[in-house]
């Protein structure tokens, strides 16, 4: 087939528009055109009077060669790229030892499909629920205040991104096409087919719920095993191969190609395996607040008079400043038409999140607005980064009352650094709730400047962004792992731990859903690789 790219219509243009925008590119006659499919869809909603869909589509045409030979040059006429994934390996007839997985979220989940589509049936272990009991359980602390540490919104079937947004767009390269891979088994478990083709795909929580039922069924069918509330509490090493782990149980099982995907809230295992020797790094990540605007003040900041197109949907941003003091300010994780949720798995800590449903369609948009920040804000060993969130936290559940509310505050008052006396027009979507007080308490210093500066800039580009009236909520502190288990480049093993694959979030190696299942793939190639490396050497008298 043949790739057109950035072909550009009206946002009310009619269904004979793409056929005709397809003749009129490659200069042929309608009987020459065989069909065709749309690959990805977006906006460009620059102009607000005037937004464009911009399309890429697969074209199938008579003469394939000749067209592609006489458009040699032409940037927007190419050969469509090979999507289909072609496995790395297959398991051995005789398979010695099967691989086992830490964690279910998506590169748990991904890395578990792929490895049992390839024969290798794994052992996966989660410390939380499955995802229909881990939902009852995080809904109940929600409502009733009462915190299962083992069965929250971090842990459980599905990973954190199971109450997200469920977005399924990525930054990370993808030259193998890994993201068509997810997609592809995301619709196979029941996903709408659109997230094969628009530009920014997402899901939301209650068909996450679904999907992920799907594909376990689907690791269960190939001969894998998934056993839930299976805590790791111990990793096994000899001679710098990992050999085993025990679970909370006290079971040990034997095992030396252990994918680790734990997540990026696992502390109690980042811990575990600092003690055990397997090298960590502390890394930058981010910390802040959710702000919460109504979505329609976005939609028309974004849309203008196109605002409310079901094609366009509810309206998203993303936006950066660079402040005075050398830090950056990024909006991060938004949450269109969706609810600030609680998000801690630990006692007496409060932690905030964003959540969706595929709808979108709540009252309220959200989005953490957070600060970047390294190991030089908070010194001392590999997990550092870990007690600096736990402080931050700790000091939030004080402030919310120390009954698993959040600090809130509006941001006329936050700007202007006054006593917080009354809430403004957007209410709070925060479960179990909220309480105003002064945020300027609830992060460093250098933090809250920095907030300060970047919001009204922000106005500028979003319209009603630094609105007296809209919401912010405390604190966001898991927007990514403090730490990095470092891994090699080729064979993605731990760097001194042979046979230990650290994976997704967790290990530093993603940040969202798609990055995270698209490095799950790259993992299980890798164990897959190694599997059959070693089996194939020979024994050792």
């Amino acid at each position: 087939m043949i790739r057109l790219s950035n072909i550009q219509l009206p946002l009310d243009h009619d269904d004979a528009a793409l056929e005709d925008a397809i003749l009129s590119l490659l200069n042929i006659p309608a009987e020459q055109l065989l069909g065709f499919q749309i690959f990805r869809r977006g906006y460009d909603a620059r102009k607000k009077t005037r937004i464009r869909l911009i399309y890429t589509l697969d074209v199938d045409v008579q003469n394939e060669t000749g067209l592609l030979a006489t458009f040699a040059d032409h940037q927007q006429v190419k050969a469509t790229p090979d999507l289909d994934y072609h496995p790395v390996a297959q398991a051995p007839a005789s398979l010695d030892e099967r691989p086992v997985i830490i964690g279910f979220g998506p590169a748990g989940l991904l890395a578990g499909l792929v490895l049992a589509q390839m024969g290798y049936k794994p052992l996966i272990l989660e410390r939380g629920k499955e995802v229909r009991e881990r939902t009852k359980d995080t809904f109940g602390f929600w409502r009733k205040r009462e915190l299962n540490t083992e069965s929250n919104v971090q842990f459980g079937e599905g990973g954190a991104g199971t109450f997200s947004d469920g977005k399924l767009y990525s930054q990370v390269k993808d030259p193998k096409q890994y993201s068509r891979k997810v997609l592809q088994e995301f619709v196979a478990a029941g996903a709408p087919e659109e997230i094969l083709y628009v530009s920014k795909p997402h899901i939301g929580t209650f068909r996450l719920v679904s999907m992920v039922e799907q594909m376990r069924a689907s690791i269960l069918e190939l001969g894998g095993e998934i056993r839930f509330s299976a805590r790791v509490d111990d990793l096994h090493i000899d001679d710098g191969q990992v050999t085993g782990v025990t679970l909370a149980s006290g079971e040990r099982i034997n095992a030396r190609h252990i994918a680790l995907a734990v997540g990026h809230s696992a502390r109690d295992t980042f811990e575990m395996l600092l003690n055990r020797g397997v090298y960590i790094e502390a890394k930058p990540f981010s910390v802040g607040f959710r702000i919460e605007h109504e979505q329609s003040v976005i939609d028309k900041a974004r849309f203008g008079p196109n605002a409310g197109n079901p094609i366009l949907g509810a309206a998203d941003y993303k936006l950066v400043h660079h402040c005075k003091n050398g830090r950056s300010v990024y909006s991060f994780c938004m949450c269109p038409g969706g609810t600030v949720v609680a998000a801690t798995s630990e006692e007496n800590r409060v932690v905030t999140n964003g959540m969706s449903q595929y709808s979108r369609n709540e009252r309220n948009a959200n989005s953490a607005v957070v600060v970047g920040i390294d190991p030089s804000d908070y010194p001392g060993g590999p997990l550092a980064g870990i007690e600096f969130q736990r402080q931050l936290e700790s000091h939030a559940y004080v402030m919310g009352g120390s009954n698993y509310d959040a600090p809130a505050q509006t941001v006329g008052a936050f700007l202007r650094g006054e006593k917080p006396a009354r809430l403004g027009t957007v209410q709070p979507s925060f479960k179990p709730g909220i309480k105003l007080t002064d945020l300027s308490e609830a992060l460093p210093d250098f933090c809250i400047d920095a907030i300060r500066e970047a919001i009204p800039e922000f106005n500028k580009k979003i319209k009603g962004f630094s609105f007296d009236g809209a919401l912010l909520t405390g604190v966001e502190t898991r927007t990514s792992a403090p730490i990095s288990i470092k891994r090699d480049n080729e064979t993605l093993q731990s760097i001194n731990t042979q046979g230990l694959f650290p994976s997704g979030e967790g290990a530093g190696y993603a940040g969202g859903i798609m990055s995270a299942a698209i490095d799950g793939i790259k993992v299980a190639e890798a164990m897959a690789l190694s599997i059959n490396q070693a089996q194939a050497a020979p024994t050792k008298n």
